[in-house]
């Protein structure tokens, strides 16, 4: 069937781990070179193998990057990233989480918390949280389309606390400079004392569908202090994108 053979194509490239050549992908297969290059070019125009660089070498697309991502639960999420989130939160010696983007809002899914049990840390929950008021979700919000902003600004903007920014005009000027240095920050927006950083994580071409954050209290987070983890916590965003996205190639 067409189909079959589509997919045993996409099994060769995806277990290769690297970009292979239209000659390779053929004797893999056994097909008829004209019925391979045609096979492979149906995929290429779906967008479902890429060709990185001008050398006749296809690796994974995108767009399948993007089906694995969509269907990957967040236990699968957490099982690639938990360890370099450990490894940050031991590194940092402060609170570290992972949230995700999905259904138009932004959920926290996974935290790990410092080893030394003389540090005073702070848990910032799981679930929902505000799209504009938590260093997570403006991770996120501020390299989104400009309609779903629009949809954020014009949504509820609750006052959590008297730090809390509830103005269209606040919060693109805060969307403008979270695009300008990498990362947001939440400076006691939802409960006093508490302040967090956070940097998206991009997937490809797909955009910020994850972010990497910490949180502490505001004795230690001040704002010199969410600056450093800020520019740390955007290396490690491209290190868990990468993690995520070499979890997808290996399963798809």
């Amino acid at each position: 069937m067409h189909l079959d053979r589509l997919i045993a194509l996409l099994e060769i490239v995806a277990v290769a781990g690297r970009p292979v050549s239209v000659v390779e992908i053929q004797k893999a297969t056994g097909l008829p070179k004209p019925t391979c290059y045609r096979l492979i070019q149906t995929l290429a125009e779906q967008k479902l193998l890429d060709q990185p660089q001008d050398d006749g070498k296809f690796v994974i697309g995108e767009r399948m990057i993007r089906i694995a991502l969509l269907g990957k639960s967040d236990v699968d999420v957490r099982r690639c990233a938990a360890p370099l989130l450990k490894a940050a939160a031991t590194g940092f010696n402060e609170t570290v989480f992972l949230a995700r983007f999905r259904d138009s809002k932004v959920e926290i899914i996974h935290v790990e918390t410092p080893d030394d049990p003389a540090r005073a840390f702070i848990h910032p929950g799981l679930g929902v949280r505000p799209m504009h008021a938590c260093s997570c979700s403006k991770a996120i919000a501020a390299f989104a389309e400009p309609e779903f902003q629009d949809a954020i600004l014009s949504g509820n903007l609750k006052q959590y606390t008297d730090h809390t920014k509830i103005t269209q005009e606040d919060l693109r000027a805060e969307f403008a400079q979270i695009i300008e240095r990498g990362f947001a920050d939440c400076d006691q927006e939802i409960d006093m004392g508490i302040a967090s950083v956070a940097a998206p994580i991009t997937i490809g071409n797909i955009g910020a569908t994850f972010s990497v954050g910490a949180v502490g209290p505001i004795r230690r987070f001040g704002a010199d202090y969410r600056m450093q983890i800020g520019e740390k916590l955007t290396d490690l965003s491209s290190k868990i994108s990468g993690a995520i996205q070499l979890c997808n190639v290996a399963e798809v």
